[in-house]
């Protein structure tokens, strides 16, 4: 008797089973890693790149911006002179008043050079009695120095005058009573004191005019032999070399550098 063939058991086959740690798994989980590497080093060399781009800007910046030549117009408050807020054909200073005239190149009210000189109101009017519907304005007019004048002018010394007027006069009528000719353009704009300057008119003046002298008086023999002299020393240490702005940019861009080398080799 032949035997029934029994059906052969189909193999079963077995799971293939990933060792812990799944290896390949890793590859991708370097690369993820090797992109945070990549991270804080992008940031290095994007600080690096802003360092190099300021120090660029700071070196190629002009050293003085734009200005003005222009007679600025003060009021003296509590013995200290503060930029009149109107103009002086507006302005109607009171008996006792004190205002300064000033002859200068400056960027705007903040940086405006003041009157030098004797400002009180005592030492400049103390002779001028008062007199019944009238008013003392004592004045100090400073024409500046040598280094704003137009035209190779030789500025006249600061002076002072005291003014005495009618109770309703403006600043401007007062200065016409003792410093004529003035000089006005179409706007109204003060050009001129006493004829000074003989022309010119709020005009713009490059950035390389050496700057004005502030506050330092000038002597009575020469009005600049102190303050037009001792600008250009400081003028010139300006435009010697690079300012210590710029050696300091520099340093900062090696420190980046290096550190930016550094995270590098650190991460490899």
């Amino acid at each position: 008797m032949t035997p029934t063939p029994r059906p052969t058991a189909k193999p079963t086959r077995q799971p293939t089973v990933k060792p812990t740690g799944q290896p390949a798994d890793r590859p991708q989980q370097a690369r993820h890693g090797h992109r945070r590497a990549r991270t804080p080093l992008a940031a290095l060399l994007l600080a690096l790149l802003a360092a190099v781009t300021a120090v660029t800007t700071a070196a190629a910046a002009p050293a003085q911006a734009a200005g003005y030549r222009y007679w600025s117009f003060w009021d003296l408050t509590d013995g200290t002179w503060t930029y009149a807020n109107q103009g002086p054909s507006i302005a109607r200073p009171g008996d006792g008043d004190v205002q300064g005239f000033r002859f200068a190149v400056s960027e705007n009210s903040q940086d405006a050079a003041k009157p030098r000189g004797p400002h009180d109101f005592a030492a400049v009017c103390g002779a001028t009695d008062a007199r019944d519907g009238t008013k003392r304005v004592a004045l100090v007019v400073d024409f500046g120095t040598r280094a704003d004048a137009t035209g190779g002018e030789n500025p006249p010394a600061p002076r002072t005058a005291c003014a005495r007027v009618a109770e309703d006069a403006t600043s401007a009528e007062a200065l016409a009573s003792v410093a004529e000719p003035l000089r006005y353009d179409s706007n109204a704009l003060l050009c001129a004191i006493d004829g000074y300057p003989r022309t010119g008119c709020g005009e713009q003046v490059s950035g390389d005019t050496p700057a004005t002298s502030g506050d330092t008086p000038a002597t009575s023999g020469d009005p600049d032999a102190t303050s037009a002299d001792a600008a250009t020393p400081a003028a010139e240490a300006d435009s010697g070399g690079p300012s210590a702005g710029v050696y300091a940019g520099i340093a900062a861009v090696v420190l980046l550098a290096a550190a930016a080398v550094w995270q590098s080799r650190r991460r490899r």
